[in-house]
């Protein structure tokens, strides 16, 4: 049987038998999801090596925790609510900061959760079984074509051994004991179900990841606390803050808590000046949900600069206008408003306000000094003569050469992400809504960012079809293929036929021993990847494991081309250039500056 790289004495879970706590309300809840998220930090390093490939961007960990932060964070604006307010922020935050495919499936899993909670201030191991069985069921739902021996098994499993424990006692604690002990026990056989997974000697680092964050809230609850490690929080700080409204300068009606808010004219723009800038999270009746079209419509006849995003279980709501309180009285007549935040324009230089709404409508947005990734950017796209364009075309990008390619190739914005930086699936819908365009194509150029492109093609507003291509080589093919005749869908199908029908290859170094493919791999080697063959060629010279690999194109191929990474010299470029123009005498070749991380070759063959 396969040995699992992870001990089980490491596994730290409490395994008391006697029932401690029976229910939980929203303290309780914040409380063990600081721990799971503090747990999966802890385990962050652990799960990212669970890489069936032996590459230097194993990134399921950091998805999984850049997801969960984001989650705690729109929690702790909440703190002090009912159980039912508490989940419903972790599942919006979880939402618009999902990234990767485990990020993404995680969020669904605590959408569901959220889901089973409506209209409770606590709750019980009843309660809690058949929220984890709908987020069982919404993770299944989110993915097209589910594969067992990942996350998708291991929370159905644990799901239902919580579900038959529930039955014997419903007992918080006992629920929720049965439910770890389950996912450990499914991710110790997720080799026996994924051949791959066995051939490389690891568990499924999506199913190790939903297993950490649970094992943390398991570990509260009985008490058994890790030690060590606090969390690091690298988006906005995670401490609990009570609802409140923030003034400018101006006189006028004082709010319940103090603050004063002016006024402007009473259409519900500003007499002179900016007026006032208006923020808050906005969620359901208890029952109902959230009608985003009528929401941002009756928005748009109270000011400017409007941006509604989210989903019916919660909206983030951004305005401009002169009346905040009828703003607020109007949030109020929809749902529940928390998370307030009222300034004045006029005391405010135009960077700062863009800033502040960027931090309250995209917070989860890294920073290149917190993990090297790179801040989405977006620009308008508009017809010649400047009017609004019927398509445009969002692309995510690892390199600044890669978005360069794709703004010549006339993209209307690029998100800045790839390899251990996939963006969240908020950026991708702010880089849509900054899009003046009917419809929207979505390319994701790598098949991490796909399940978040789809879950941001549901978010917004206007049509938003996803072409799924697997790195920006296909991207850029999938672009030749676009015509303007066509209907988006018909575009969509077509590009994304186009991307994946030309041959690609990833060029990079392998980080640890490994066998892949029925071939043993070395640290250190040079590795080449196809994205539907995996390994095609290894060695311990870059340039003869990348000519094996060239040598495997079709026949027929005329144009080779090579996109250098950032850690590649222009001359070593060009000398693998000409070696490949020497082998392929009747082909094309061309070396280009993608400036990508990790991988120091893209290579397309079409």
């Amino acid at each position: 049987m396969l040995e699992r790289s992870i001990s089980e004495a490491d596994r730290g879970v409490s395994r008391r038998s006697p029932v401690v706590r029976r229910s939980c309300d929203g303290a309780g809840l914040l409380a063990a999801f600081r721990a799971s998220v503090a747990n999966v930090e802890l385990h962050v390093d652990e799960i990212n090596e669970l890489n069936v490939f032996p590459v230097p961007d194993g990134d399921t960990g950091s998805n999984m925790l850049a997801t969960v932060r984001l989650a705690l964070g729109e929690a702790e604006g909440v703190a002090g609510a009912p159980a039912d307010r508490i989940a419903a922020a972790i599942a919006f935050g979880a939402l618009m900061g999902a990234r990767g495919n485990s990020g993404v499936i995680t969020s669904q899993i605590l959408g569901g959760m959220a889901r089973g909670l409506t209209a409770k201030r606590r709750f019980d191991g009843l309660d809690l079984a058949r929220c984890l069985r709908l987020g069982s069921d919404s993770a299944y739902a989110a993915v097209k074509q589910p594969v067992e021996g990942t996350i998708l098994t291991v929370v159905r499993e644990a799901a239902e051994a919580a579900s038959a424990a529930a039955q014997l006692d419903a007992s918080l604690e006992f629920v929720l004991t049965a439910f770890v002990d389950a996912a450990d026990q499914a991710v110790t056989r997720t080799p026996t179900l994924l051949p791959v997974l066995r051939e490389a000697g690891v568990v499924d680092a999506g199913g190790q990841g939903l297993f950490r964050l649970f094992e943390g809230a398991l570990q509260w609850i009985s008490g058994a606390r890790p030690a060590g490690r606090r969390l690091r929080r690298g988006g906005p700080a995670a401490q609990p803050v009570a609802p409140r409204v923030r003034h400018g300068s101006g006189d006028g009606p004082r709010t319940d808590r103090g603050s004063q808010v002016g006024h402007g004219e009473r259409d519900g723009h500003p007499a002179a000046g900016f007026g006032f800038e208006t923020m808050f999270l906005l969620l359901p009746h208890p029952g109902g949900n959230l009608d985003l079209t009528e929401v941002r419509s009756r928005l748009e006849a109270m000011g400017e600069s409007v941006v509604v995003a989210g989903d019916k279980r919660a909206v983030k709501v951004h305005i401009h206008s002169a009346e905040p309180d009828d703003v607020i009285a109007l949030g109020l007549t929809l749902g529940t408003v928390s998370r307030v935040s009222v300034e004045n324009l006029d005391a405010q230089a135009r960077a700062v306000r863009e800033r502040r709404a960027d931090a309250f409508m995209d917070h989860d947005r890294p920073t290149a000094q917190q993990d090297g990734s790179v801040a989405p950017t977006a620009s308008k796209a508009t017809s010649p003569n400047g009017s609004r364009a019927t398509l445009g075309i969002v692309a995510v990008a690892s390199g600044d050469g890669l978005a360069g390619i794709f703004h010549e190739l006339g993209v209307s914005a690029v998100v800045r992400g790839g390899q251990t930086a996939n963006p969240s699936t908020g950026e991708l819908v702010s880089a849509i809504q900054a899009i003046d365009a009917d419809e929207v194509l979505l390319l994701s150029n790598n098949p991490n960012v796909v399940l978040a492109a789809r879950q941001a093609a549901r978010l917004v507003a206007r049509p938003v079809h996803v072409v799924p291509t697997r790195n920006a080589a296909e991207g850029f093919a999938a672009l030749l293929a676009l015509d303007p005749a066509h209907t988006p869908e018909v575009n969509a199908a077509s590009m994304t036929e186009r991307g994946q029908g030309i041959a690609t290859l990833q060029v990079t170094c392998a980080v640890r021993d490994a066998r892949v493919s029925g071939r043993a791999v070395r640290e250190g080697q040079t590795i080449v990847l196809d994205p539907d063959d995996g390994l095609v060629a290894v060695d311990d010279d870059l340039a003869t494991a990348v000519m094996r690999a060239v040598a495997t194109f079709p026949s027929n191929v005329e144009l080779i081309s090579l996109f250098h990474g950032q850690d590649v010299k222009p001359p070593e470029g060009e000398a693998l250039a000409r070696q490949i123009a020497l082998a392929r005498p009747t082909v094309e070749v061309e070396l280009r500056d993608g400036g990508q991380p990790h991988y120091r070759y893209l290579i397309s063959g079409e």
